[in-house]
């Protein structure tokens, strides 16, 4: 008896979790450019009917770009690209209806010198203490 009441709740919690179902989806970029020659990833997150943020991949949305390629949810931009920008386009594929689209620019100015691990691993400097005046 007991055993039965556990699957039952159990199966129960399994269906409320799979009744929730993708309102809307949002890009949430970590960046606010792309960089060439690089695997870009795109992050697309769907917002559930109750309120809740789930992270999607590919297995849930379908991706594409005119002017680049997608492999999973990584976009592809050439090192010889010439554009200065892309439109990335998501869709639902559980409800293709449910579609967003974003601009996006190439980044242009090459990266900053990161410092040496030596620069990184030398020790601070103490700081010197002064005196109040009286």
């Amino acid at each position: 008896m007991r055993r039965n009441l556990l699957l039952l709740t159990f199966l129960l919690i399994v269906s409320g979790i799979k009744a929730q179902k993708v309102d809307s989806i949002y890009f949430h970029l970590y960046t606010d450019s792309l960089k060439k020659g690089q695997h870009n990833y795109i992050n697309v997150d769907g917002k559930l009917s109750n309120g809740r943020w789930l992270p999607l991949t590919a297995k849930e949305i379908k991706f594409s770009c005119s002017s680049a390629m997608f492999q999973g949810n990584e976009l592809i931009i050439p090192a010889d690209f010439k554009e200065e920008k892309v439109t990335v386009k998501a869709a639902l594929k559980a409800n293709p209806s449910i579609v967003i689209e974003r601009t996006i620019w190439i980044k242009t100015k090459p990266d900053g010198e990161l410092p040496s691990i030596e620069e990184v691993m030398k020790p601070a400097e103490p700081k010197t203490k002064t005196k109040k005046r009286q």
